[in-house]
Protein backbone atom coordinates (compact mmCIF):
# COMPACT_ATOMS: atom_id res chain seq x y z
CA UNK A 1 0.00 0.00 0.00
CA UNK A 2 1.06 3.63 -0.99
CA UNK A 3 2.38 5.06 2.13
CA UNK A 4 1.48 9.09 3.33
CA UNK A 5 4.23 11.66 2.61
CA UNK A 6 3.00 12.51 6.09
CA UNK A 7 3.45 9.48 7.34
CA UNK A 8 6.48 9.15 9.90
CA UNK A 9 9.78 7.03 8.62
CA UNK A 10 12.95 5.34 10.39
CA UNK A 11 15.73 5.73 8.50
CA UNK A 12 17.91 4.25 11.10
CA UNK A 13 17.28 2.90 14.58
CA UNK A 14 18.34 6.38 16.31
CA UNK A 15 16.44 8.32 13.68
CA UNK A 16 12.79 8.48 12.96
CA UNK A 17 11.97 11.26 10.38
CA UNK A 18 8.11 13.27 11.57
CA UNK A 19 7.56 12.81 7.75
CA UNK A 20 8.99 12.20 3.77
CA UNK A 21 10.15 15.44 2.80
CA UNK A 22 13.55 16.20 2.58
CA UNK A 23 15.58 19.53 2.61
CA UNK A 24 17.81 18.44 -0.22
CA UNK A 25 21.11 20.69 -0.39
CA UNK A 26 21.45 23.78 -2.24
CA UNK A 27 24.96 25.27 -2.93
CA UNK A 28 24.12 29.14 -0.29
CA UNK A 29 26.97 30.95 -0.29
CA UNK A 30 26.59 32.68 2.78
CA UNK A 31 29.29 31.86 5.15
CA UNK A 32 31.18 34.48 6.60
CA UNK A 33 35.02 35.15 5.53
CA UNK A 34 36.73 32.16 7.68
CA UNK A 35 34.07 29.75 6.38
CA UNK A 36 32.23 29.49 9.25
CA UNK A 37 28.07 29.51 9.62
CA UNK A 38 27.10 32.47 11.26
CA UNK A 39 23.36 34.55 11.88
CA UNK A 40 22.53 34.55 7.51
CA UNK A 41 22.50 30.51 7.57
CA UNK A 42 21.13 30.72 11.21
CA UNK A 43 18.27 32.59 9.93
CA UNK A 44 17.81 30.58 6.63
CA UNK A 45 17.97 26.98 8.64
CA UNK A 46 15.37 28.48 10.71
CA UNK A 47 12.60 29.20 8.20
CA UNK A 48 13.33 25.64 6.43
CA UNK A 49 12.71 23.86 10.04
CA UNK A 50 9.80 25.73 10.73
CA UNK A 51 8.57 24.93 7.62
CA UNK A 52 7.73 21.23 8.06
CA UNK A 53 10.12 19.26 6.62
CA UNK A 54 11.16 16.18 8.16
CA UNK A 55 14.96 16.24 7.76
CA UNK A 56 17.03 19.19 6.46
CA UNK A 57 20.21 18.22 4.41
CA UNK A 58 22.83 20.94 4.85
CA UNK A 59 24.58 22.52 1.39
CA UNK A 60 28.03 21.04 0.54
CA UNK A 61 30.51 21.40 3.43
CA UNK A 62 34.17 21.34 2.21
CA UNK A 63 36.39 19.04 4.24
CA UNK A 64 39.65 21.31 3.29
CA UNK A 65 39.21 25.25 2.86
CA UNK A 66 41.56 24.84 -0.09
CA UNK A 67 38.71 23.10 -2.42
CA UNK A 68 35.73 25.07 -2.10
CA UNK A 69 33.11 24.87 -4.67
CA UNK A 70 32.99 28.50 -4.43
CA UNK A 71 32.96 31.77 -1.98
CA UNK A 72 31.00 32.01 0.77
CA UNK A 73 30.97 27.98 1.32
CA UNK A 74 31.15 26.70 4.28
CA UNK A 75 34.60 24.27 5.36
CA UNK A 76 34.65 21.88 8.51
CA UNK A 77 38.46 20.64 9.04
CA UNK A 78 39.77 18.56 12.16
CA UNK A 79 40.56 22.11 13.98
CA UNK A 80 37.82 24.14 12.92
CA UNK A 81 35.70 26.19 16.06
CA UNK A 82 32.85 23.83 16.49
CA UNK A 83 30.96 26.59 18.75
CA UNK A 84 28.92 28.07 15.05
CA UNK A 85 28.32 24.38 14.00
CA UNK A 86 26.61 23.64 17.48
CA UNK A 87 24.27 26.54 16.98
CA UNK A 88 23.70 25.75 13.60
CA UNK A 89 22.51 21.66 14.47
CA UNK A 90 20.56 23.43 16.84
CA UNK A 91 18.49 25.99 15.00
CA UNK A 92 18.21 23.19 12.05
CA UNK A 93 16.81 20.96 14.94
CA UNK A 94 14.02 22.33 15.89
CA UNK A 95 10.19 21.89 15.20
CA UNK A 96 11.53 18.17 15.50
CA UNK A 97 13.57 18.42 12.48
CA UNK A 98 16.33 16.11 11.48
CA UNK A 99 19.64 17.38 10.37
CA UNK A 100 22.24 15.68 8.30
CA UNK A 101 25.83 17.92 7.35
CA UNK A 102 26.46 17.55 3.51
CA UNK A 103 30.30 16.59 2.99
CA UNK A 104 31.86 17.17 -0.12
CA UNK A 105 35.08 17.63 -2.48
CA UNK A 106 34.94 19.94 -5.34
CA UNK A 107 37.78 17.82 -6.71
CA UNK A 108 38.40 19.62 -10.62
CA UNK A 109 34.76 21.50 -10.10
CA UNK A 110 37.21 24.58 -8.20
CA UNK A 111 37.05 27.92 -9.93
CA UNK A 112 40.09 28.88 -11.42
CA UNK A 113 39.72 32.40 -9.74
CA UNK A 114 39.50 29.95 -6.11
CA UNK A 115 43.01 29.17 -6.60
CA UNK A 116 44.01 26.48 -3.75
CA UNK A 117 44.07 22.77 -4.67
CA UNK A 118 42.17 21.49 -7.78
CA UNK A 119 42.86 18.17 -7.71
CA UNK A 120 41.33 14.97 -9.43
CA UNK A 121 41.42 11.28 -10.65
CA UNK A 122 42.96 12.09 -14.06
CA UNK A 123 44.58 15.63 -15.36
CA UNK A 124 41.00 15.97 -17.75
CA UNK A 125 39.74 19.37 -17.75
CA UNK A 126 36.61 20.35 -17.70
CA UNK A 127 34.77 21.14 -21.32
CA UNK A 128 32.48 23.60 -21.30
CA UNK A 129 33.38 24.92 -24.32
CA UNK A 130 33.88 28.83 -25.00
CA UNK A 131 33.33 28.96 -21.37
CA UNK A 132 36.28 26.30 -20.22
CA UNK A 133 38.68 28.98 -19.48
CA UNK A 134 36.51 28.96 -16.09
CA UNK A 135 37.78 26.10 -14.74
CA UNK A 136 42.14 24.91 -14.80
CA UNK A 137 42.89 21.71 -15.89
CA UNK A 138 43.19 19.86 -12.61
CA UNK A 139 46.40 17.75 -11.23
CA UNK A 140 46.39 14.31 -10.84
CA UNK A 141 46.01 12.84 -7.52
CA UNK A 142 49.15 10.72 -5.81
CA UNK A 143 48.39 8.53 -3.18
CA UNK A 144 49.36 10.52 -0.20
CA UNK A 145 46.64 12.67 -1.70
CA UNK A 146 43.82 10.29 -1.99
CA UNK A 147 44.56 8.97 1.64
CA UNK A 148 44.56 12.60 2.88
CA UNK A 149 40.81 12.70 1.46
CA UNK A 150 39.71 9.53 3.27
CA UNK A 151 41.14 10.93 6.24
CA UNK A 152 39.30 14.49 5.62
CA UNK A 153 36.32 12.91 5.44
CA UNK A 154 36.22 11.31 8.82
CA UNK A 155 37.44 13.92 10.77
CA UNK A 156 35.12 16.26 8.94
CA UNK A 157 32.43 13.61 10.18
CA UNK A 158 33.41 13.46 13.35
CA UNK A 159 33.35 17.43 13.95
CA UNK A 160 29.42 17.00 12.36
CA UNK A 161 28.38 14.65 15.27
CA UNK A 162 30.41 16.49 17.78
CA UNK A 163 28.63 19.87 17.04
CA UNK A 164 25.34 17.81 17.59
CA UNK A 165 24.55 16.55 13.41
CA UNK A 166 22.24 13.16 13.37
CA UNK A 167 24.06 12.20 10.43
CA UNK A 168 26.31 13.40 6.66
CA UNK A 169 25.79 12.87 3.60
CA UNK A 170 28.88 11.76 1.63
CA UNK A 171 28.42 13.85 -1.73
CA UNK A 172 29.28 11.58 -4.59
CA UNK A 173 27.31 12.84 -7.21
CA UNK A 174 27.30 15.80 -9.58
CA UNK A 175 30.92 15.87 -11.13
CA UNK A 176 32.61 16.39 -7.95
CA UNK A 177 35.78 14.72 -6.67
CA UNK A 178 34.19 11.28 -5.70
CA UNK A 179 31.86 11.05 -8.61
CA UNK A 180 35.12 11.96 -10.90
CA UNK A 181 36.29 8.93 -9.79
CA UNK A 182 33.14 7.01 -10.42
CA UNK A 183 33.06 8.34 -13.78
CA UNK A 184 35.39 6.34 -16.55
CA UNK A 185 35.37 9.78 -18.41
CA UNK A 186 37.28 11.60 -15.64
CA UNK A 187 39.15 9.06 -14.20
CA UNK A 188 41.34 7.10 -16.50
CA UNK A 189 43.77 5.92 -14.07
CA UNK A 190 45.56 2.83 -14.72
CA UNK A 191 46.26 1.38 -10.28
CA UNK A 192 43.86 0.44 -8.03
CA UNK A 193 41.63 3.69 -7.91
CA UNK A 194 40.87 3.26 -11.78
CA UNK A 195 39.93 1.19 -14.78
CA UNK A 196 36.99 -1.51 -13.52
CA UNK A 197 34.10 -0.05 -11.47
CA UNK A 198 35.18 -2.36 -8.53
CA UNK A 199 38.66 -0.09 -8.63
CA UNK A 200 36.20 3.56 -9.56
CA UNK A 201 34.28 2.93 -6.63
CA UNK A 202 36.98 1.68 -4.02
CA UNK A 203 37.80 5.62 -3.15
CA UNK A 204 33.85 6.61 -2.15
CA UNK A 205 33.50 2.79 0.03
CA UNK A 206 36.80 3.61 1.53
CA UNK A 207 35.38 7.37 2.80
CA UNK A 208 31.94 5.38 4.18
CA UNK A 209 34.52 2.78 5.55
CA UNK A 210 36.13 5.52 7.25
CA UNK A 211 33.33 7.76 8.53
CA UNK A 212 31.79 4.57 10.11
CA UNK A 213 34.78 3.49 11.73
CA UNK A 214 35.22 6.76 13.54
CA UNK A 215 31.85 7.93 14.00
CA UNK A 216 30.42 4.48 15.00
CA UNK A 217 27.05 2.75 14.40
CA UNK A 218 24.66 4.85 15.68
CA UNK A 219 25.59 8.31 13.31
CA UNK A 220 23.30 8.24 10.44
CA UNK A 221 25.53 7.89 7.14
CA UNK A 222 24.08 8.59 3.61
CA UNK A 223 25.55 9.38 0.19
CA UNK A 224 24.72 11.13 -2.72
CA UNK A 225 24.80 9.93 -5.85
CA UNK A 226 24.08 10.42 -9.44
CA UNK A 227 21.80 7.53 -11.22
CA UNK A 228 23.61 8.81 -14.21
CA UNK A 229 25.83 11.36 -15.48
CA UNK A 230 24.01 11.86 -18.81
CA UNK A 231 26.99 12.26 -20.58
CA UNK A 232 28.10 9.67 -22.91
CA UNK A 233 29.72 6.69 -21.81
CA UNK A 234 29.84 7.92 -18.45
CA UNK A 235 28.62 6.43 -14.85
CA UNK A 236 25.49 5.42 -15.62
CA UNK A 237 22.41 3.36 -14.26
CA UNK A 238 24.07 -0.18 -13.95
CA UNK A 239 26.95 1.23 -12.26
CA UNK A 240 24.67 2.82 -10.12
CA UNK A 241 22.60 -0.03 -9.10
CA UNK A 242 25.92 -2.28 -8.48
CA UNK A 243 27.52 0.92 -6.13
CA UNK A 244 24.12 0.90 -3.90
CA UNK A 245 24.80 -2.95 -3.22
CA UNK A 246 28.69 -1.99 -2.30
CA UNK A 247 27.24 0.93 -0.19
CA UNK A 248 24.62 -1.54 1.68
CA UNK A 249 27.36 -4.14 2.51
CA UNK A 250 28.93 -0.89 4.15
CA UNK A 251 25.97 -0.02 6.60
CA UNK A 252 24.84 3.36 4.15
CA UNK A 253 21.39 4.31 5.79
CA UNK A 254 20.27 5.81 2.33
CA UNK A 255 21.05 7.11 -1.15
CA UNK A 256 19.54 9.86 -2.47
CA UNK A 257 19.62 9.70 -5.99
CA UNK A 258 20.27 12.79 -8.51
CA UNK A 259 22.51 13.14 -11.69
CA UNK A 260 24.76 15.09 -14.02
CA UNK A 261 27.33 17.63 -13.38
CA UNK A 262 28.48 20.89 -14.70
CA UNK A 263 29.21 19.67 -18.17
CA UNK A 264 25.90 18.14 -18.09
CA UNK A 265 23.65 20.05 -15.23
CA UNK A 266 20.60 16.72 -14.98
CA UNK A 267 20.10 18.13 -11.75
CA UNK A 268 18.80 21.53 -13.56
CA UNK A 269 16.37 19.65 -16.05
CA UNK A 270 19.23 18.91 -18.53
CA UNK A 271 21.43 16.44 -19.99
CA UNK A 272 24.31 16.02 -22.57
CA UNK A 273 22.88 12.89 -24.02
CA UNK A 274 20.16 12.19 -25.99
CA UNK A 275 17.68 11.25 -23.44
CA UNK A 276 14.86 13.99 -22.57
CA UNK A 277 14.75 14.83 -18.54
CA UNK A 278 10.36 14.70 -17.22
CA UNK A 279 9.64 18.62 -16.67
CA UNK A 280 9.43 17.23 -12.30
CA UNK A 281 10.88 14.32 -10.85
CA UNK A 282 13.91 14.66 -13.56
CA UNK A 283 14.96 11.41 -12.62
CA UNK A 284 12.08 9.51 -11.84
CA UNK A 285 11.47 7.30 -15.34
CA UNK A 286 15.21 6.38 -14.97
CA UNK A 287 15.65 5.29 -11.56
CA UNK A 288 11.96 3.43 -10.90
CA UNK A 289 14.00 0.20 -11.46
CA UNK A 290 16.66 0.91 -9.02
CA UNK A 291 14.30 1.84 -6.37
CA UNK A 292 12.60 -2.14 -6.99
CA UNK A 293 15.61 -3.85 -6.19
CA UNK A 294 17.61 -1.52 -3.51
CA UNK A 295 18.63 -3.32 -0.92
CA UNK A 296 18.45 0.03 1.10
CA UNK A 297 15.92 3.10 1.27
CA UNK A 298 16.37 5.61 -1.86
CA UNK A 299 15.65 8.80 -1.97
CA UNK A 300 15.01 11.08 -5.17
CA UNK A 301 15.84 14.94 -5.79
CA UNK A 302 15.14 16.62 -8.99
CA UNK A 303 12.33 19.75 -10.32
CA UNK A 304 9.63 18.44 -7.70
CA UNK A 305 7.31 21.20 -7.53
CA UNK A 306 3.77 19.84 -6.70
CA UNK A 307 2.64 17.49 -4.10
CA UNK A 308 0.72 14.74 -6.58
CA UNK A 309 4.73 14.29 -8.19
CA UNK A 310 6.48 14.30 -4.75
CA UNK A 311 2.97 11.25 -4.24
CA UNK A 312 3.87 9.66 -7.45
CA UNK A 313 7.83 9.54 -5.81
CA UNK A 314 6.63 7.78 -2.81
CA UNK A 315 4.23 5.36 -4.97
CA UNK A 316 7.39 4.35 -6.71
CA UNK A 317 9.20 3.09 -3.96
CA UNK A 318 11.50 5.86 -2.94
CA UNK A 319 10.87 6.19 0.92
CA UNK A 320 12.18 10.02 0.97
CA UNK A 321 11.52 12.80 -1.67
CA UNK A 322 13.84 15.63 -1.76
CA UNK A 323 12.70 19.16 -2.63
CA UNK A 324 15.25 22.45 -3.52
CA UNK A 325 14.19 24.85 -5.43
CA UNK A 326 10.72 24.79 -4.47
CA UNK A 327 12.14 25.71 -0.93
CA UNK A 328 13.89 28.08 -2.08
CA UNK A 329 10.80 30.34 -2.98
CA UNK A 330 8.56 28.65 -0.56
CA UNK A 331 10.36 27.35 2.76
CA UNK A 332 6.95 26.82 4.48
CA UNK A 333 5.69 24.41 1.48
CA UNK A 334 5.63 21.59 3.45
CA UNK A 335 3.41 23.20 5.87
CA UNK A 336 1.23 24.72 2.55
CA UNK A 337 0.91 21.17 1.25
CA UNK A 338 -0.73 20.12 4.66
CA UNK A 339 -3.44 22.28 4.47
CA UNK A 340 -3.74 22.46 0.74
CA UNK A 341 -1.89 19.36 -1.22
CA UNK A 342 -3.00 20.98 -4.48
CA UNK A 343 -1.03 24.80 -3.92
CA UNK A 344 1.74 24.77 -6.49
CA UNK A 345 4.42 27.13 -7.15
CA UNK A 346 5.16 28.25 -10.47
CA UNK A 347 8.97 28.42 -10.70
CA UNK A 348 9.79 29.92 -14.28
CA UNK A 349 12.81 28.48 -16.06
CA UNK A 350 15.62 30.11 -18.01
CA UNK A 351 15.63 28.47 -21.43
CA UNK A 352 18.38 30.32 -22.70
CA UNK A 353 20.41 28.78 -25.86
CA UNK A 354 23.88 29.03 -24.38
CA UNK A 355 23.45 26.25 -21.13
CA UNK A 356 26.46 26.81 -19.63
CA UNK A 357 24.95 30.36 -19.08
CA UNK A 358 21.33 29.43 -18.20
CA UNK A 359 22.55 27.11 -15.73
CA UNK A 360 24.36 29.77 -13.98
CA UNK A 361 21.52 31.82 -13.86
CA UNK A 362 19.52 29.26 -12.21
CA UNK A 363 21.82 28.97 -9.69
CA UNK A 364 22.49 32.53 -9.35
CA UNK A 365 18.49 33.07 -8.90
CA UNK A 366 18.11 30.13 -6.18
CA UNK A 367 21.03 31.71 -4.54
CA UNK A 368 19.58 35.37 -4.25
CA UNK A 369 16.19 33.95 -3.23
CA UNK A 370 18.64 31.99 -0.07
CA UNK A 371 20.43 35.62 0.30
CA UNK A 372 17.07 37.76 0.44
CA UNK A 373 15.71 34.75 3.69
CA UNK A 374 18.87 35.20 5.02
CA UNK A 375 18.11 38.28 5.78
CA UNK A 376 14.56 38.15 7.11
CA UNK A 377 13.08 39.00 3.57
CA UNK A 378 10.39 37.39 0.87
CA UNK A 379 11.64 35.50 -1.38
CA UNK A 380 10.91 36.70 -5.38
CA UNK A 381 9.34 34.67 -8.33
CA UNK A 382 10.14 37.75 -10.61
CA UNK A 383 13.78 38.27 -10.95
CA UNK A 384 15.60 39.05 -14.08
CA UNK A 385 17.76 35.94 -15.11
CA UNK A 386 20.47 38.40 -16.63
CA UNK A 387 20.43 41.06 -13.50
CA UNK A 388 20.72 37.66 -11.30
CA UNK A 389 23.64 36.84 -12.91
CA UNK A 390 25.14 39.86 -13.24
CA UNK A 391 24.81 40.64 -9.06
CA UNK A 392 26.07 36.81 -8.19
CA UNK A 393 29.15 36.87 -10.74
CA UNK A 394 30.04 40.70 -8.74
CA UNK A 395 29.23 39.46 -5.28
CA UNK A 396 31.52 35.93 -6.50
CA UNK A 397 34.32 38.38 -7.56
CA UNK A 398 34.05 40.33 -4.31
CA UNK A 399 33.53 36.72 -2.05
CA UNK A 400 36.55 35.68 -3.84
CA UNK A 401 39.23 38.18 -3.37
CA UNK A 402 38.19 38.32 0.44
CA UNK A 403 39.06 34.20 0.28
CA UNK A 404 42.20 34.73 -1.39
CA UNK A 405 43.29 37.25 1.14
CA UNK A 406 42.34 35.28 3.80
CA UNK A 407 44.12 31.89 2.83
CA UNK A 408 47.25 34.23 2.13
CA UNK A 409 47.10 34.84 5.47
CA UNK A 410 47.00 30.86 6.80
CA UNK A 411 49.94 29.05 8.01
CA UNK A 412 48.87 26.50 6.52
CA UNK A 413 49.82 26.34 2.77
CA UNK A 414 48.37 24.08 0.13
Amino acid sequence: MPQSLFSEFQVSPNTTLKNRFVKAAMEENLANDQQLPDKKLFNLYQQWADGGVGLIITGNVMIDKWAMTGPGGVALEQTTPLAPFKKWAEIAKSNNTKVWMQLNHPGRQVFKAMGGKNLAPSAIAINLGKHSNMFSIPQAMIEEEIQDIIHRFGQSALQAKQAGFDGVEIHAAHGYLLAQFLSPLTNQRSDQWGGSLTNRARLLLEVIKQVRAICGADFDVAVKLNSADFQRGGFDIADAEQVINWLAEHNVNLVELSGGSYEAPAMQGQSADDRTLAREAYFLDFTEKLVQRSPIPLMLTGGIQRYAVAQKVINAGFSLCGLATALAYRPDMINMWFKTPEFRLRIPVITWSNKTLAALATMAIIKRQLSRMSLGDTPKLTDSPFLSLLIDQIKKRRRTKRYRRQLRGSSQLP
